[in-house]
């Protein structure tokens, strides 16, 4: 290989492939944890070094030119190389004290992460632990997180998954929202229920789908307030604005909310899986709290 002529710098190629994936300076430079000067410093010398335009201003933004657009695929595979080394060579780490970072949905957090990471403290006070709250999916191959807590089970064969538990959903409202309805024997007796809902296509068509199956009487009057954000969707059921959907484990510990219509069976059953990429799994400290979760959540 003519290794002379490999000139440019990774890291001003890995701040225009971010920059070209999110769209802006200001959003890529968030995406890498720096300043938005510093970025586009690394974009213009990486333009320099390969005597080429990259981007061009456009009003919304920033747009690829042609040799922008013919670069980005040789960049993103060079990205995902350097992914693989990086995950490769943590596998092989074994040293106990460093970080894992741990991607888990909002609810899910809140139930079970402070008890672990209370028990981890005490056993392994070396390992940080950097937690990332969302209910969007994280991309392990992509180093997002080295752990996940899921709802589904990963197909990739290069992922090791435990099944954890299986979570029993259901309805939770307040006492004052649940006198509207008296003594309802099945749900279509539930007329005029509202619902605080999902707004992703990905949560709410599922949702909404279980409530029909279940025989709930669902029409576009039911769902009036939307967010993706659970925990606001909590303290809206506790303004008596609706019923929410809630795992039993975090809804019966609100003690404002009751479970609604209980007699009629959890709405349903979502699976919880323990996610690691294999490479990852024989580093002694990723495995540590891997372990530590499945013995603190998984069923026996």
């Amino acid at each position: 290989m003519a290794w002379k002529k490999n000139f440019f710098d990774w890291n001003n190629a890995r701040a225009f492939l971010v920059t070209a994936e999110e769209g802006s300076f200001s959003a890529a430079a968030r995406s890498l944890g720096m300043t938005q000067p510093t970025l586009g410093r690394q974009v213009a010398a990486l333009e320099a070094e390969l005597g080429v335009t990259l981007f061009e201003r456009v009003p919304h933004g920033l747009e690829l030119t042609k040799t922008g657009l013919e670069l980005v695929d040789h960049v993103r595979s060079m990205g995902k190389a350097a992914s693989d080394l990086s995950i490769s060579a943590s596998g092989q780490s074994q040293q106990i004290d460093g970080s894992v970072s741990i991607s888990v949905g909002e609810l899910d957090a809140m139930v079970y992460l402070p008890k672990i990471l209370s028990q981890l403290r005490k056993q392994e006070p070396g390992i940080e632990i950097d937690l990332i709250v969302t209910n969007n999916v994280s991309d392990l191959k992509s180093r997002e997180a080295d752990i996940a807590i899921r709802n589904f089970r990963p197909t990739q064969a290069d992922f090791i998954a435990r099944k954890l538990k299986d979570e029993n959903v259901y309805l939770y409202a307040t006492q004052t929202y649940l006198d509207r309805f008296k003594e309802p024997q099945k749900p279509s007796d539930l007329e005029g229920i509202e619902f605080i809902s999902f707004s992703r296509t990905d949560h709410a068509e599922p949702f909404q789908k279980f409530l029909i199956e279940k025989g709930y009487p669902v029409n576009k009057k039911s769902f009036s307030i939307f967010t993706d954000n659970q925990l606001i969707q909590i303290e809206l059921v506790k303004q008596h604005l609706g019923v929410g959907v809630f795992s039993e484990d975090y809804g019966d510990s609100i003690p404002e909310l009751k479970r609604a219509f209980p007699s009629f069976g959890p709405v349903i059953q979502i699976p919880l899986w323990l996610v690691c990429h294999r490479e990852l799994h024989t580093s002694l400290r990723v495995r540590r709290v891997f372990d530590l979760i499945v013995d603190h959540i998984a069923q026996k």
